[in-house]
């Protein structure tokens, strides 16, 4: 399965030297990755993938400090041949589960400032499941920060006072309660939008 994937990187060559790992596991190393923070991933059209199978695409953000952590990006396949990744809001996230065997092929590697991509041909049915498991952890992440930022509203009411109620107080600042209900009504909604935008 040579050059049947590539990379691109703004700014720089396209990249179709995967090397393959395993007979369904493929890698390839991008130098001087700090300042990356998009990629392209896609079939060259060398050759399809097996019927039914799919490309988990997984991203090893350099760490100057630890081994490689690899965190999974998403996916391609003979109906979805492209895909582009933002990785710059990726940097140094937790290491994926012991679970995860495509972390444990690629082993414990040199810390290093080279990034890495990894493709791992999978079922397709795999694709739905991790679907389904990241749209309930989407909207768990979702309900957690409604019920946080109500809270702090809430909080933050039970002190409220009046104009006439308060007493002047050199060196305390004082917020307008309206402003943080501003605030947290703007905050909803572009968490609705896009439940990860806190990452950019």
């Amino acid at each position: 399965m040579a050059n049947v994937f590539g990379l691109l990187v703004s700014g720089r060559l396209v990249q179709t030297d995967f090397t393959q790992m395993s007979e369904t596991q493929f890698l390839v190393t991008i130098p001087e990755a700090d300042t990356i923070n998009h990629a392209a991933v896609f079939l060259t059209g060398v050759s399809p993938l097996p019927m039914g199978t799919a490309g988990m695409v997984y991203w090893s953000w350099p760490d100057p400090s630890a081994p490689p952590n690899w965190q999974l990006l998403g996916h391609i396949s003979n109906s979805k041949p492209s895909a582009i990744f933002k990785i710059g809001s990726l940097k140094k996230l937790h290491e994926l589960s012991d679970e995860n065997k495509f972390s444990s092929t690629f082993g414990q590697q040199k810390i290093c400032h080279n990034a890495q991509i990894g493709i791992s041909i999978e079922p397709e049915e795999n694709i739905q499941l991790l679907a389904s498991s990241i749209a309930i952890q989407t909207n768990d992440n979702i309900t957690f920060a409604q019920k946080m930022l109500e809270s702090l509203v809430n909080y933050v009411a039970s002190f409220s006072v009046t104009q006439d109620q308060m007493t002047p107080t050199p060196g305390v600042s004082y917020i307008p309660l309206n402003t943080l209900h501003t605030w947290y009504q703007n905050f909803e909604r572009r968490l609705q939008q896009n439940p990860n935008f806190w990452r950019d």
